[in-house]
């Protein structure tokens, strides 16, 4: 008689967490970042329950702190920040989901989730904007004393990359309404400001000659 194959007892801390994002990032200028969503999948054949833990739970209300997911399912944890000030400005957070299963004490996984509040998305896409062009910067310097014995000026590649990127800043932007440009040329905010990324390195190359 063949006895039911039990399942290996699993360890404290051993299961491993699926959680997604891992990084919460709130920004002060904009409301509708204020109120964040983490998603907890359970691939597992067996329920799970969990619980979330922070480490300054005065500044996020956490809707459903704790609760259950069955197999093979997911939850949403909505994570709200409600102390919006300078203050904390650029302070690293930390939320800790425990899961186990229902019939359980002991923590069998859990996972760490970042969370940062920044003043403004315009001021981080204008920091990692400046870093692009210095790194290109830092990088055309280093590669300059070879260029600089052949080159006795702009290639015909340069200027012409330089006058397509002119041209794609002057298209309308889309949404614009009232222009006789094709609608197929209106171009996106993205777009103009990756023209004017290669425009100014192209100006800093030629200026550089």
């Amino acid at each position: 008689m063949h006895q039911p194959k039990r399942q290996p007892e699993l360890v404290e801390g051993s299961l491993p967490v699926f959680v997604f994002p891992t990084e919460l990032i709130f920004y002060a200028d904009d409301q509708s970042t204020h109120k964040q969503v983490l998603t907890l999948y359970n691939p597992y054949e067996f329920a799970l329950k969990f619980k979330v833990l922070c480490t300054t739970p005065n500044k996020y209300v956490v809707v459903d702190a704790a609760g259950a997911v069955k197999p093979q399912c997911c939850v949403d944890i909505v994570i709200r920040h409600r102390d919006v000030r300078t203050c904390h400005y650029g302070v690293i957070d930390k939320f800790r989901l425990q899961v186990s299963e229902q019939s359980q004490r002991k923590a069998l996984g859990r996972k760490e989730v970042v969370a940062t509040l920044l003043p403004s998305a315009k001021e981080q896409q204008k920091e990692e904007e400046e870093k692009r062009i210095k790194e290109s910067l830092i990088f055309e310097q280093s590669i300059q004393p070879e260029n600089k014995a052949v080159s006795s000026g702009p290639s015909f590649l340069t200027v012409f990359l330089g006058v397509v990127c002119i041209a794609a800043l002057m298209l309308p932007t889309l949404g614009d309404v009232g222009s006789l440009v094709p609608l197929y040329l209106h171009l996106s905010v993205n777009q103009k400001l990756v023209a004017a990324y290669i425009l100014g390195l192209i100006t800093m190359a030629i200026l550089r000659t």
